[in-house]
């Protein structure tokens, strides 16, 4: 009880609802993930080539304007705007989809979805931040995650259900696309009337040096002046630069479900090993969140950095099906113990009126490297061996884990 008790103290009201959200919405946006691929080869009869650049353009753009609408909302001083335009783009996303009968209506469904997803991101996260006591940071955000990724794995069985409900030789895909557009329309209705603006607090970066106290004139923190918000941190760029080599061997998940196909899944094997995976990460999220609370962010992510590590010599060389489960539920570990936690450390490291442009400059620019990452794994896969990508994978997240490590051993970082 005493556990429970300690798990639910720091998640506010904002936490709360903003979980309940992005899990309305990931059911929405999953439930397309399996389907969307299909849909565009098989009914409107696109090349493969059609679906990686409409998913080259969407995920760029993702990336971009989570900088760009981060500083947006830095510069207004407002959050709540951004996230409720962000969250309402990507919901009329789904229904434009059920009105395509050329591939360019999916793009055009696909960009409005991503400019929905960047322009909300950062504004959320920083109400997450400013909505909770920052001793509390880490449960907080892997409080949402664990909500945002149990969407995702209800959302693929939600449309492996219903596809499983209509014939197999003709399936409504539209049908289901417009039954999307119900999740990402409440998760809108809840936001817009239980989530509140969540006023900027002058409490300066949030994060110290163990045994040192930040003086006015620190360069580590430089006071806003009223014209002009805080800049970065030199802790903050650094830590974007270590946690930058990981993200270099970060490719996209494809490239596991690829590794499953080799060894004998089947499609529906596969959606279910990725649900497993998510059902993990969903239930250890908010643990992992609290843990980083009591023994320090920068250990915990290093550990989640180790198991990634493991998890990818493993599918560098698991040759079985039970191998390919059991990785599968052991990346779950991964994630729980990764993307929460940065965010944490991001909130840390950056200050209440720069918050968002921060959490938009992380998040940005690792989205446009696991696009270099899964540019080269392709490369590495075709080239050498399906085993290249995930041995430099591994490499890349030993070499961090152990940057990051010292680095904050030298800085003595207190969170």
């Amino acid at each position: 009880m005493t556990f429970l008790k300690d798990m639910k103290t720091g998640l506010t009201r904002n936490v709360t609802f903003l979980g309940i959200v992005s899990g309305l919405t990931d059911i929405s946006s999953e439930m397309l993930y399996p389907i969307v691929p299909i849909f565009l080869t098989s009914i409107l009869g696109a090349p493969m080539s059609t679906v990686g650049f409409i998913e080259g353009v969407a995920e760029s753009t993702a990336s971009f304007l989570k900088i760009a609408g981060g500083m947006w909302s830095d510069k207004v001083g407002r959050r709540k705007p951004f996230v409720v335009a962000g969250y309402s783009l990507s919901a009329i996303s789904k229904p434009v989809l059920a009105l395509a009968y050329t591939w360019h209506f999916v793009l055009f469904s696909r960009f409005i979805d991503r400019v929905g997803k960047g322009l909300r991101t950062s504004a959320r996260d920083a109400i997450i931040a400013n909505s909770t006591d920052k001793q509390h940071w880490g449960k907080a955000f892997g409080f949402h995650r664990a909500m945002d990724t149990m969407g995702a794995a209800l959302g693929p069985l939600a449309a492996l259900l219903m596809l499983n409900m209509m014939p197999p030789a003709a399936p409504d895909y539209r049908l289901i696309f417009i039954i999307a557009f119900v999740p990402a329309v409440l998760g809108v209705f809840v936001l817009i009337h239980f989530v509140k603006e969540s006023a900027n607090r002058v409490e300066g970066s949030g994060y110290r040096v163990q045994g040192q106290g930040i003086p006015n004139n620190s360069t580590l923190n430089p006071k806003p002046s009223p014209l002009a918000p805080t800049p970065m941190s030199s802790d903050f760029k650094t830590f974007v630069g270590l946690y930058a080599i990981f993200a270099l061997g970060n490719s996209s998940d494809v490239f596991l479900i690829m590794k499953a196909k080799s060894v004998g899944f089947t499609t529906t094997h596969v959606i279910l090993a990725y649900t497993g995976y998510n059902l993990v990460y969903a239930f250890l999220a908010a643990p992992a969140g609290w843990l980083s609370d009591k023994l320090g962010r920068i250990k915990t992510m290093a550990f989640g950095f180790l198991v990634f590590a493991a998890v990818y010599l493993g599918f560098a060389t698991a040759d079985k099906g039970w191998m390919i489960w059991a990785l599968f539920a052991l990346y779950g570990f991964y994630g729980a113990f990764n993307e929460g936690i940065a965010k944490a450390v991001i909130s840390h490291l950056s200050a209440d009126d720069n918050r968002a442009t921060a959490m938009g400059y992380f998040q940005g620019s690792l989205g446009f490297l696991t696009f270099f990452a899964s540019t080269m794994a392709g490369f590495l896969w075709t080239r050498f061996s399906p085993a290249a990508p995930f041995l430099i994978g591994a490499g890349c997240a030993l070499v961090s884990t152990a940057a990051l490590i010292i680095w904050s051993r030298k800085r003595q970082l207190a969170f």
